[in-house]
């Protein structure tokens, strides 16, 4: 989606069933919002290149104008840090469409140091499930290639 008239386009082509369900977003390397069916993999909607950030996104039309009603950062193929926000509200600034001012949804993303699984951190417990080893306590990076 590089402009308004891109998602508008893309939006008017789906059906009001295809509208209940979330669906994949990526932002690219180039900060172009990519979207596809919530079944596709994240790493497939990027073409397995580097994104800005990934997860999913749905959206409602309200008096004529588009909006994101929730998005998340939730992708175990890129894992993207929380930190990838304003990555994501530039793509969507630049279609107009309306946002809220962060993710509605946040996953927090740790790969062990130990055993090299990937976790997701639920109520601040930086503990590896896998191995019981301590997580890190942040990352270095908010993108992440696909596996």
């Amino acid at each position: 989606m590089r402009s308004s008239a891109d998602f508008v386009e893309w939006a008017s082509a789906l059906t009001p069933d295809e509208l209940t369900e979330p669906f994949t977003f990526v932002v690219d390397a180039g900060g172009v919002l990519r979207l596809a069916a919530r079944r596709s993999e994240h790493v497939v909607c990027a073409g397995g290149e580097e994104v800005l950030s990934a997860g999913e996104m749905s959206f409602r039309e309200e008096s004529g104008r588009w909006e994101v009603e929730e998005v998340s950062n939730q992708s175990t193929g890129y894992c993207p840090d929380v930190i990838s926000w304003p990555t994501v509200a530039e793509a969507l600034d630049r279609i107009r469409v309306q946002r809220p001012s962060g993710f509605t949804h946040e996953v927090v993303f740790r790969r062990c140091r130990s055993c090299q699984e990937l976790n997701i951190v639920r109520e601040e417990d930086f503990v590896c499930v896998f191995c019981g080893e301590d997580l890190p306590p942040s990352t270095s990076s908010a993108t992440r290639t696909g596996r």
